[in-house]
């Protein structure tokens, strides 16, 4: 008798673990996830939101030299796996429960990850324009306010 409670007990918790992990596994599965861990661009368009942003790269001056990783994560190895599990929470999160903007925009956070990586390659050409804003706190400019369409194309 105790035996087949001990039993019981215990396929009953392999089901209340084994069913929320074969439902994230199928989720991941489904969303591509192992996709999101590359560098390629084509893990951008998995969502269809994407597409506009994905064919503007396609026609963009930085095409040739970087992808999207290269703009829009931190080069760190730690920094860059914690933006993409941050992103990937808020994205999974926005299309689920649909309360994204469309076109989508890019966030506060990720806009400084990316104002670094322009910085971070073009330095040598704007590092003394750089340097003079950081003088004068509140006079922050973000290269993209005048280079908006360089990664995405016109």
């Amino acid at each position: 008798m105790i035996r087949n409670k001990v039993g019981l007990i215990a396929i009953g918790i392999a089901f209340l673990i084994g069913i929320p992990i074969g439902i994230s596994a199928y989720t991941f599965q489904y969303a591509k996830g192992l996709s999101y861990l590359s560098n390629d661009p084509k893990a951008c368009i998995n969502c269809h939101i994407m597409q506009d942003q994905y064919d503007g790269w396609q026609k963009s001056p930085h095409h040739a030299v970087a992808v999207c990783n290269d703009c829009h994560v931190p080069h760190d190895f730690l920094g860059k796996y914690i933006a993409k599990a941050m992103n990937g929470y808020h994205h999974s999160r926005a299309f689920t429960l649909q309360d994204f903007h469309e076109p989508i925009m890019i966030g506060k956070r990720n806009s400084e990850i990316l104002q670094e990586n322009c910085i971070r390659c073009h330095g040598d050409l704007v590092g003394s324009l750089m340097h003079a804003r950081k003088d004068t706190p509140g006079d922050a400019i973000s290269c993209v306010q005048c280079h908006r369409r360089v990664g995405h194309g016109g």
